[in-house]
């Protein structure tokens, strides 16, 4: 019709990469609006959300694959660019910046470079990242042979098939990104009363993101579940956030345990754990008990996450030296705190952590693991306004 209003249409110069074990959208924080009230439309539009499939969008149906890096050069000290992670929800209009995504960052150094915000210094370039999310520094040890960021190689990570150059992740004093310590609540386990379900102890640490552990037993599983078989179990996800809602209130980032999935969607991240078993991959690898030290499920967006959060590796390996958490409880007594080894469904992740001792609460060093990732496309979205 000659009076409808023509929609008009924003370019927004986007790189899609694989970070980790999750795929997302790296922006130029310079290319958005200096006002971010503004930033969630627009990064909803680009996905596709608020849509089961996002199909008019770039999100690719999963949480694991609905998220953003906002990445600009960096005047906070001691780091190089500053990155702000986003959660676009699938299904909801909702777009979360509290907490970070550790296979995400896995990307940073590698746009970073690529965008000429770091220069290369050799066959490996350390790019210094301020996490804006976490208030914290990650340092990523890029493979820059030959003068350029090399893609290829021979690392392999769970979750992602073929092999390619590892990415090392050095997380620098990840306690406290909620800005009160390891221990938020002071102690090392504490006691959740579920309603409809009954007690359920918990250890609620915080390290690169604030996760929330409790024992696969006290909630009724196993801890060798795949994603698909606790997606289809709604009674057991809806526990799963009763649980993660109630240690949502705990923290204080929420009042009511029952709106945990709409106000703090991304944290505290649920996990449950449990003492090593054999257990079979959903691609049918087979994952022997002597090769892991525990096994453990992550929630993501009140989903199953496929594989695991490269931030909850790092949480689960400062849990690991927490006297009497919940993660020491179920791990194995010869676990060396630098190679923990986590069962989770698509593999092992292979993490580590260095600390002082503390009486119960450690002080932790950092954390440290490898990713991979991978330079897919680079184009341009078009957003509707």
């Amino acid at each position: 019709m000659e009076n409808e209003k023509k929609v008009q249409l924003k370019r927004l110069p986007v790189t899609i990469m694989r970070g980790g074990t999750s795929k997302g959208a790296y922006i130029l924080e310079t290319d958005l609006p200096a006002e971010k009230s503004e930033w969630e439309g627009i990064l909803l539009r680009m996905m596709g959300s608020p849509d089961q499939k996002q199909i008019d969008g770039l999100g690719g149906s999963k949480s694991v694959t609905s998220k953003v890096a906002i990445i600009k050069k960096s005047s906070h000290p001691g780091a190089d660019v500053d990155y702000t992670f986003a959660q676009v929800s699938v299904d909801k209009p909702i777009v979360s910046y509290k907490g970070n995504c550790g296979n995400i960052s896995s990307g940073v150094g590698p746009f970073a470079i690529e965008k000429g915000l770091v220069e290369i210094t050799g066959d490996k370039t350390s790019v210094r990242i301020y996490n804006t999310n976490t208030d914290k520094i990650i340092i990523a040890d890029v493979d820059t042979q030959g003068g350029q960021v090399q893609y290829s190689g021979d690392f392999a990570i769970a979750g992602v098939p073929g092999t390619a150059a590892p990415v090392k992740l050095k997380f620098v004093k990840p306690s406290g990104t909620l800005g009160n310590g390891l221990l938020p609540t002071g102690n090392a386990v504490d006691t959740l009363d579920v309603p409809g379900y009954g007690p359920v102890q918990v250890s609620i640490v915080d390290a690169a993101n604030p996760l929330v552990f409790a024992k696969a037993v006290d909630l009724g599983l196993t801890g060798t579940e795949l994603p698909d078989q606790l997606d289809a179990d709604p009674d057991k996800l809806d526990l799963l956030e009763k649980v993660r809602g109630l240690a949502a209130v705990k923290l204080g980032l929420i009042d009511d345990y029952t709106k945990s999935a709409w106000e703090t969607p991304g944290i505290p991240k649920m996990t449950f754990v449990a003492e090593a078993a054999d257990y079979t991959t959903p691609d049918g690898k087979s994952i022997k008990k002597e090769n892991i030290d525990l096994l453990s499920r992550m929630m993501s967006m009140q989903k199953t996450h496929p594989s695991y959060a490269m931030t909850g590796a790092m949480c689960t390996a400062a849990a690991a030296v927490v006297p009497g958490s919940i993660v020491q409880q179920v791990l194995s007594p010869d676990t060396d705190t630098q190679f923990i080894r986590i069962g989770h469904p698509g593999g092992i992740l292979e993490c580590g952590v260095d600390y002082k001792e503390n009486g119960t609460c450690p002080e932790i060093d950092d954390t440290f693991g490898f990713r991979t990732a991978n330079l897919i496309m680079e184009g341009t979205a078009f957003i509707r306004q």
